[in-house]
């Protein structure tokens, strides 16, 4: 990831010196404001390196130093990429029809960012998904659960808003079971603060909760005074506190009438960590969490990255699993009926429903961010299961 940062950086600060060249010296008479420019240009340009080196300087990566990173980032790509849509249209072509569509295209994209930071990034979405099966009990026909996922707390704008507008919805869906799918933090568990602690204790139904990549510490700078060991013991003692069931490799089960289902919660493992971000199937023993679940059981599985999915069905579970992690790389479109997302480029399966041999996987596009504080398209979403025999 680093170098493509660094050919981003070189591209654009080539671009930038050959637009000082052949546009900015014949134009701008005094000296002193072409290098003002040229200086403020490549400024832009290193951002993610400051960034960087003002990370390499902290001893720590506290909550406000993680947004402050988030903002500076969402910055360069508010000043860089539309620049250089503009410049080399400008540098191409003497035409005007070509610069005009260079000018309107730069002015898309800073628009497009623009809205994605202040638009798309809170505009909550419940997604209805049914879901049928010839192993459900009669008892749960008509069964509703609600997942969301990837809170990342740490990184909300409005964190209180957000969060009251999110338990607010939940709550209307008049779900049977709530369960959250991972990243409930971004950095530490001190995210999981006793105002917040109080917003999502007010989620009405039984929830059903399992780790994600981002609970379990790795990103902690300052794992001396916060180990990871006990930042994973803090958060999920404060998940507990709220109500919240969590599932650290375990079966629960849900009784309705005279049947029952399994919901098993797969905890992230520090093992997986080389492979959360790949197609890849993990090399992981998954059979303890299964452990004394019956034989033929209807089995919901809870993990929070995808890739799992593998695994969970080779045991012959996971009628339906539950996952998230991905956000669909928080940039996402939808064209005749298909979805298109960078996502694809690194993930099998990446956002929404799949099947297969009539057991399903559904990918939630979770609530909040990480690295810019910006979505484009793929709005936060709940999504609401209705269980069909």
């Amino acid at each position: 990831m680093i170098w493509i940062v660094l050919l981003l950086i070189a591209a654009a600060t080539a671009v930038d010196f050959a637009a000082y060249r052949r546009l900015v010296k014949p134009t701008v008479k005094s000296a002193a404001h072409r290098h003002a420019l040229l200086a403020a240009m490549l400024l832009a340009d290193m951002l993610p390196l400051i960034t960087t080196a003002f990370f390499a300087a902290l001893r720590d990566n506290d909550t406000p130093a993680m947004k402050a990173a988030m903002w500076i980032m969402f910055a360069w790509l508010l000043l860089v990429p539309p620049r250089m849509i503009l410049f080399a249209a400008l540098l191409s072509s003497r035409r005007p029809a070509v610069r005009t569509a260079g000018a309107v295209a730069a002015a898309a994209l800073a628009a497009l960012l623009v809205y994605g930071a202040c638009g798309w990034r809170d505009m909550l979405t419940v997604t209805r998904v049914e879901i049928r099966s010839e192993r459900l009990p009669e008892a749960f026909d008509g069964f509703r659960i609600v997942q969301f996922s990837d809170l990342h707390i740490g990184s909300l704008v409005h964190p209180r808003a957000e969060m009251r507008r999110l338990v607010d919805t939940i709550n209307s869906l008049n779900a049977d079971l709530v369960v959250f799918t991972g990243d409930l933090v971004n950095i530490r568990y001190t995210e999981l603060d006793d105002e917040t602690m109080r917003l999502l204790g007010g989620i009405e139904a039984p929830v059903l909760s399992v780790t994600g990549n981002h609970d379990t510490g790795i990103y902690v700078r300052d794992s001396v005074s916060l180990p990871r060991e006990e930042n994973i013991r803090l958060l999920l003692e404060r998940q507990r506190r709220m109500g919240w069931t969590v599932l650290d490799n375990e079966t629960a089960y849900i009784r309705r009438g005279g049947d029952s289902i399994a919901v098993t919660g797969l905890s992230f493992d520090l093992s997986l960590r080389n492979v959360r971000h790949s197609g890849k199937t993990p090399d992981a023993d998954i059979r303890p969490a299964y452990e004394g679940v019956p034989q033929g059981m209807f089995d919901i599985t809870l993990a929070h990255i995808p890739q799992m999915w593998e695994l969970v069905t080779g045991l012959g579970a996971g009628d339906l699993t539950l996952s998230g992690h991905v956000h669909s790389m928080q940039s996402k479109v939808r064209l005749f009926g298909r979805q298109y997302s960078p996502a694809r480029l690194m993930y099998r399966r990446w956002s929404g429903l799949y099947e297969k041999n009539g057991r399903y996987l559904y990918i939630n596009d979770g609530i909040g961010y990480v690295g810019v504080p910006m979505r484009l398209g793929a709005k936060p979403e709940i999504t609401l299961f209705t269980l069909e025999r």
